[in-house]
C-alpha cells in the first residue's frame, strides 16, 4: 500500500520509494527531514478538497505536510502495536 492510501492514526513503516517519481529537489529535502526507506510514519491528517491534498505525516516528533503526490511514491507496510 502507499503512504497516501494509509488509514488515519495507523502506524506503519516505509519500505521503499519510487525517488524517481519525484523532482530530484523534492526527493531531497524529504530526505532531509527524515522521510525515506525505513522511517516510521503515521498519517495525521489528509486534506477534504478534491485531491485530498495536503496529507500531514507524523515521523518522530515532527508533523510533516506532504502532496498527495509524494506520498503515492512511498509504499509502507502496517506496524503492529502491541497492548501494554
Amino acid at each position: 500500500m502507499t503512504l497516501d492510501e494509509l488509514p488515519l492514526g495507523t502506524p506503519a513503516r516505509i519500505v521503499s520509494a519510487n525517488w524517481d517519481a519525484l523532482v530530484p529537489e523534492e526527493a531531497q529535502r524529504l530526505k532531509a527531514l527524515g522521510i525515506e526507506e525505513g522511517a516510521e510514519v503515521r498519517l495525521a491528517y489528509r486534506g477534504v478538497f478534491l485531491a485530498r491534498d495536503p496529507i500531514a505525516v507524523e515521523i518522530g516528533r515532527m508533523t510533516v505536510a506532504l502532496r498527495r503526490v509524494h506520498a503515492r511514491a512511498m509504499q509502507v507496510e502496517l506496524l503492529t502495536v502491541l497492548a501494554a
